[in-house]
């Protein structure tokens, strides 16, 4: 059985929050081969500087699964995580994270303060960027550009 292309879940909810005018970011959460939460970029429509995708899944995760450590999920987004995403990303104790586009500017995993490798980071996932980075960085191109 082929295993399903996560990160293509994560792209459409990029579409969508770029659709919603919403800087075009997604995430999926998935444990045990099966999504357990998805969402976009919602900062503008919440009013929520913490909205980001990844708070939105980790919140709804632990929600569904009535846990604050998600350890054995994976997470998938379409951006690199920025310092406040890779920090919860680590409290929840999710074991892998994929992501597409590196953030140059914002980003803190293979970027800018590299959170993972600080000393007092109690966890770091197992991290593989690229995953889906050209589409990733198409929809962030092309969104930005439709700005200016």
């Amino acid at each position: 059985m082929k295993r399903p292309d996560f990160m293509s879940f994560a792209l459409a909810e990029a579409e969508a929050a770029a659709a919603r005018g919403e800087v075009p970011v997604g995430a999926v959460l998935v444990q045990d081969g099966e999504i357990i939460a998805s969402a976009g970029n919602r900062t503008r429509e919440l009013k929520d500087a913490t909205a980001h995708a990844e708070m939105m899944v980790i919140r709804e995760a632990s929600r569904k699964l009535a846990a604050e450590r998600l350890t054995g999920c994976d997470l998938y987004v379409t951006l690199e995580p920025c310092a406040m995403c890779a920090a919860a990303i680590s409290f929840a104790r999710v074991r892998r994270l994929y992501f597409g586009a590196v953030d140059e500017k914002g980003g803190a995993v293979v970027s800018g303060g590299r959170f993972y490798a600080s000393p007092t980071c109690h966890h770091a996932p197992d991290v593989y960027p690229g995953i889906g980075e050209r589409p990733a960085s198409a929809i962030l191109t092309s969104f930005f550009q439709s700005r200016r």
